[in-house]
């Protein structure tokens, strides 16, 4: 099992062992996968060594070698050219720096790359809104705006999609500014992302638990707090399936 972040630095460090010999250096990893420091790429490629993905060669500075790749990836790194490639959010995951934890085989992204179909079919999602993914605020219904969707990045079931804002889902992968894509479901597993609708007036996304007969909401980020609440406060709108980022 792999999270995208694990999957797109595995992709950067076999290509650029098979151009230049050499992997990156940490400081090009934290640039190519939007990180703000280099700790997270120690977490990453800490997972990746513990899957037997990459092994550290001991006695040489920044000496690592590709072990294995997914299965869906040839001998160069490189998904073969069935599909389009897009990056879907599992239902449930650990945390630690593994909140969304993805198939190997999943069609994830590459680094710089703009998550979008090289298909004319798409699915127009309604788009409604700025979600707060740091403090809860109102979501803004806009039934006019549309934003479209390859339909392999949705399962059974309604789905809309709502524009994050804020940064307490960073550690999830979620950034200010993502469109993330949402089942619709009145209800969640421990460890699904979710929209929850707080005491029927605020809008959060956050991570789902449930403490005795608590709720709990977690975010994905240290320097935000859980917010816990009676189970007549929090009412489930949807589960997070997937996001789509645009690149400048």
């Amino acid at each position: 099992m792999l999270t995208r972040k694990q999957y797109e630095l595995l992709l950067l460090i076999n290509q650029r062992l098979a151009e230049a010999g050499v992997p990156p250096s940490f400081d090009e990893m934290k640039d190519a996968l939007g990180l703000k420091s280099k700790s997270g790429i120690h977490r990453l490629i800490t997972g990746l060594e513990e899957r037997g993905f990459i092994r550290r060669l001991p006695h040489r500075a920044r000496a690592l070698e590709v072990v294995r790749l997914p299965d869906n990836l040839n001998a160069q790194g490189q998904k073969p050219a069935s599909g389009p490639m897009i990056a879907p959010v599992a239902p449930d995951a650990t945390r630690a720096f593994r909140p969304q934890v993805v198939k190997g085989e999943f069609r994830g992204t590459l680094p710089g790359a703009a998550m979008a179909a090289n298909s004319d079919e798409v699915v127009k999602l309604p788009l409604y809104g700025r979600i707060a993914a740091g403090l809860p605020i109102e979501a803004l219904r806009d039934p006019s705006n549309t934003v479209d969707v390859p339909p392999t990045m949705l399962g059974r079931g309604d789905h809309f999609a709502l524009e994050v804002s804020g940064d307490s889902m960073i550690e999830a992968g979620i950034l200010d500014g993502d469109t993330v894509l949402i089942q619709k479901s009145e209800s969640a597993e421990n460890g699904q992302i979710v929209v929850a609708l707080i005491d029927e007036q605020e809008v959060t996304l956050k991570r789902f638990r449930r403490r005795g007969a608590s709720i709990a909401l977690e975010p994905a980020n240290k320097a935000y707090e859980t917010r816990i609440f009676g189970p007549d406060r929090v009412r489930v709108q949807g589960k997070l399936v997937g996001l789509m980022r645009r690149f400048h």
